[in-house]
């Protein structure tokens, strides 16, 4: 129709969308969200990336802010001299735009200086880290060790001299001279953020900043012939369930038979499935994560286990059998765990004695 234009057919999905990209829309992939930081955040995730990734590397890692840092943000300790001994610097640098120069040499002047003066041991390594990375010039000059000296000099009473400490001018004159002559500028060095970014995968906060799901989880193995000490107290707790279902002492596993052997038995099977994801998340998420989902079944199932049983047989399966039926959607583990698993969980908070079958 004239004065009209043709309007055309909406776009079709090519791919259907999952429950959790409804809600949360299409990921965001972690160089472009460590972008929308803040300074103190940026420093939050580097102190985790060398805290987690590097630990293998440094007996202690301390994050500094505020003022007077004296040019250390994340500094990583290889050994119990700390600031006196072999250490590394991360300068944390969260800008619009690629670290220059100019950013780099207020940093750069207080490591010679408060070397110089005693304050630290020149540090093995410093490292600028930004979500950005180094621009071009600077990514050159850190690359050139006696260029970058030439340039610090060149720029020290324009650009360095001032903004090293607040109560005094840092001349570079006499001893002080001598010092940034003899210093090993090597130890400057830029570091890429997607190198940063893969090593923090490995991190157990990776998945609460980037989200994603976690990795296929391996098939549990079977519990051992013989039972374990570290399972002492949930086998109590339900041999104490069957004494109290059959009328009559029982002291050991090995006197059960029949539907009762073949409970015990899917029990142990539970337990150790519950076990295994406790050990596969341990290093995936943040830690008290999977703690957090004992005490969301707990919560859940409590008050069957509190309610009034024929005996503690009975109270045993009420509780799994809840367990089992609750919903976990809102828990980050929600997904992951298993029916095995939540009755296992049961009997790991049997085996600290938060649960318990007979009165």
């Amino acid at each position: 129709m004239d004065g009209f234009a043709e309007i055309a057919d909406p776009p079709s999905a090519k791919n259907k969308l999952t429950a959790a990209q409804f809600q949360s829309g299409p990921s965001i992939d972690p160089l472009t969200r460590l972008v929308t930081y803040d300074s103190a955040e940026w420093e939050k995730f580097i102190d985790e990336w060398v805290s987690h990734c590097l630990k293998s590397k440094y007996h202690k890692v301390l994050r500094t802010s505020g003022a007077n840092d004296k040019g250390i943000d994340v500094a990583g300790f290889a050994d119990t001299k700390l600031l006196q001994g072999i250490w590394d610097n991360y300068q944390c640098k969260h800008y619009g735009g690629p670290i220059a120069p100019g950013d780099a040499w207020p940093e750069i002047g207080k490591t010679l200086w408060y070397s110089f003066k005693g304050e630290y041991a020149p540090p093995r390594a410093c490292f600028f880290v930004a979500p950005r990375g180094t621009g071009t010039t600077l990514t050159q000059l850190l690359a050139n060790s006696v260029r970058l000296k030439a340039r610090v000099k060149e720029e020290w009473v324009k650009n360095i001299q001032d903004v090293i400490t607040d109560t005094q001018s840092v001349l570079l004159e006499g001893d002080f001279a001598a010092y940034v002559d003899a210093f090993d500028f090597s130890v400057f060095k830029p570091i890429a953020v997607r190198e940063v970014v893969e090593q923090h995968r490995e991190s157990p906060y990776f998945l609460a900043r980037f989200g994603g799901a976690l990795p296929p989880r391996p098939e549990p193995g079977a519990p051992p012939a013989e039972i374990d000490a570290s399972e002492s107290r949930y086998v109590a707790h339900l041999l104490d369930a069957y004494a109290d279902h059959t009328k009559s002492p029982l002291s050991c596993a090995s006197g059960l038979s029949g539907p009762l052997r073949s409970h015990f038995e899917r029990q142990r099977v539970a337990f150790y499935h519950a076990e295994s994801l406790r050990v596969f998340v341990r290093d995936k998420v943040e830690p008290g994560t999977f703690e957090s989902l004992q005490e969301e079944i707990y919560q859940g199932v409590v008050d069957t286990c509190e309610s009034t049983h024929a005996d503690g047989f009975e109270c045993v399966k009420a509780v799994t059998d809840t367990a089992q039926t609750l919903s976990l959607n809102a828990h980050p583990l929600g997904p992951s765990a298993f029916v095995q698993d939540r009755r296992g969980i049961c009997h790991q908070l049997a085996n600290e004695d938060r649960l318990k079958w007979t009165k």
